[in-house]
């Protein structure tokens, strides 16, 4: 069974270098993402030897003229990149893959055989995967301070993606002319890239001639404790029920009965009686649930906890017969949380619960549970040299995006999927004690670009419809149906999670199953729309004689 500890890893950015990661996580997963603790896969290992890195020399502060960054610097750093022109012919687009919160290097994949390989190849165009600032060795500071995080804006970031369109010169091609004025450049991005990309064919439209944002997050939200409604939408309706009636027997004790006998005998059911804080306890029992974004119809890449969890507290059958000692002692809880006439119904059910969260209490045995579950360590945040990276995402979302997943702000007459206890102050306790900053995010530096209502020409959206990220987004439920058209693409993946469209396959890895036929078909549209899109930069341009045989 997967434990509370294997879970996060899952979702963490530095395990999964593909996605906004989970608010809050405990000092003892953010250890886990100091520069040098983890290395790359073999496979991206293998890919850097496959695709030599570059870089181009930037400017660390494009806007002398705003006193956010000050003082300024005119001083340069170097942006890593690579590149494959394999498919290149002249008048042929650049496609960049502008790789977002993580070290770039594990976007190689898609350049290999993922979205970019595919659109430079049915285009004759070049794939690029671009690093963002901060993050892999595109480091611009010589510390990670919070005086030195003040150039690590989206602003900032996306002026660095326009400035290497308009200067860059790749080996083997300097005397070909790749610059905006004669050559398209598109842009794709996931997740928080997804929402990067948007903003960069906006902001920057003479650049970009195009954009694909994939499971983009164009909305930035303080408490976003909508990060579990597709999990509540379209999970296993008797693993929503069980887990809120769960979550709110929890809650009817930590909260309820604080200060009372029955929250260490909470704690004490599921191993952890030595976790001082309520909400880290909370935090420690509800990895099952955030499990919905770590499946992808990559077998590769996928994980099926979220499946496996709902099975578990599903279950009508003990799944875990060394938790019938518990049973007296969780009947006695049930009981006093006001669900005394369901204590025969739900009793199994929590025992499953405690049960597969039991490996994260055994897991911590050498090190005690405030520090294996524990988000308060002062020293710890006080740590900001290079290679202390787990500050570059929560500083971004302390300053500008938010995106704290809560319990507390789902409406008080609905049951959540995580506990109350894990609420604002809870979650934002990385960014008062590692950044001191004590207000809620700016996310109207963000939002002020269309938020919910970003539109712009040649600007698709691909969303899938399980994705736990898709409230923050165009697609969000509840939003107004956009007409799909190749000037603006609007495609919502069915039963997708996020950004499947940007895997691939060799061929020889394809079968009839895979890739599935809702992301072949969103893959197969964002080729045809790119092409179009090609062909009209070619015809304004006055190129298609050149590239007519392309």
């Amino acid at each position: 069974m997967v434990g509370y500890s294997q879970i996060l890893g899952l979702l963490a950015l530095a395990s999964v270098g593909q996605a906004l990661q989970k608010s809050a996580l405990p000092i003892s997963e953010l250890k886990k993402q100091v520069r040098g603790a983890n290395q790359l896969s073999a496979r991206d290992v293998d890919l850097q030897a496959l695709y030599p890195e570059y870089n181009l020399s930037i400017p660390i502060d494009h806007f002398h003229n705003d006193s956010l960054y000050e003082p300024h610097s005119d001083d340069k750093f170097n942006l890593r990149y690579w590149f494959d022109a394999q498919y290149y012919k002249p008048g042929g687009p650049v496609i960049v893959l502008c790789a977002g919160e993580t070290d770039a290097a594990e976007r190689l994949p898609f350049l290999q055989k993922g979205i970019v390989y595919q659109l430079a190849k049915a285009t004759n165009g070049l794939g690029v995967i671009l690093e963002h600032r901060y993050y892999g060795s595109s480091i611009p500071t010589k510390d990670l301070s919070t005086e030195s995080l003040r150039f690590l804006t989206t602003d900032q970031a996306l002026a660095d993606t326009a400035y290497f369109a308009n200067n860059i010169k790749l080996a083997g091609l300097e005397d070909v002319d790749l610059s905006p004025k004669t050559t398209p450049w598109i842009a794709y991005g996931g997740s928080y890239a997804g929402a990067f990309v948007a903003l960069l064919r906006k902001l920057y439209p003479d650049d970009y001639w195009g954009a694909i944002s994939s499971s983009g997050v164009p909305e930035a939200i303080w408490d976003y404790y909508k990060y579990f409604e597709a999990a509540a939408v379209y999970g296993p309706s008797d693993c929503v029920e069980k887990t809120r009636k769960i979550t709110d027997i929890v809650d009817k004790i930590l909260i309820g009965k604080k200060g009372s006998k029955y929250v260490g005998q909470l704690k004490s059911i599921f191993g952890l009686p030595n976790v001082t804080h309520d909400g880290d306890f909370a935090s420690a029992i509800n990895g099952g649930i955030y499990g919905l974004q770590s499946l992808n119809w990559d077998p590769t890449q996928s994980s099926n906890g979220f499946f496996d969890y709902c099975d578990t507290v599903s279950s009508n059958e003990l799944k875990y017969p060394k938790t019938e000692s518990l049973r007296k002692s969780v009947n006695e809880l049930i009981k006093v949380a006001g669900y005394e006439k369901e204590v025969d119904t739900l009793s199994t059910h929590v025992l499953n619960y405690v049960g597969y969260y039991a490996p994260s209490a055994t897991g911590c045995e050498d090190e005690g549970q405030d520090e294996c579950f524990g988000t308060y360590d002062a020293e710890f945040y006080s740590r900001d040299s290079i290679s202390q990276s787990w500050r570059l995402w929560p500083y971004q979302y302390c300053t500008q995006w938010g995106y704290l997943q809560t319990g507390s702000g789902v409406p008080k007459n609905e049951l959540p999927l995580i506990s109350r206890t894990i609420d604002l102050e809870y979650s934002a306790v990385i960014c008062r004690e590692a950044f001191n900053l004590t207000k809620p995010a700016n996310v109207d530096a963000i939002n002020k670009y269309g938020g919910f209502n970003l539109s712009y020409p040649r600007l698709a959206f691909v969303d899938g419809e399980w994705d736990p990220w898709r409230a923050a987004g165009v697609h969000a439920i509840g939003l107004p149906e956009r007409e799909s058209t190749t000037a603006e693409p609007f495609i919502l993946i069915d039963k997708a999670v996020h950004h499947w469209d940007e895997n691939g396959l060799f061929p020889n890895e394809t079968t009839a199953e895979l890739p599935p036929a809702p992301v072949a078909d969103a893959q197969k549209q964002e080729a045809i729309f790119v092409k179009k899109w090609v062909k009209e930069f070619q015809k304004k341009n006055g190129q298609c004689k050149k590239t007519k045989s392309a």
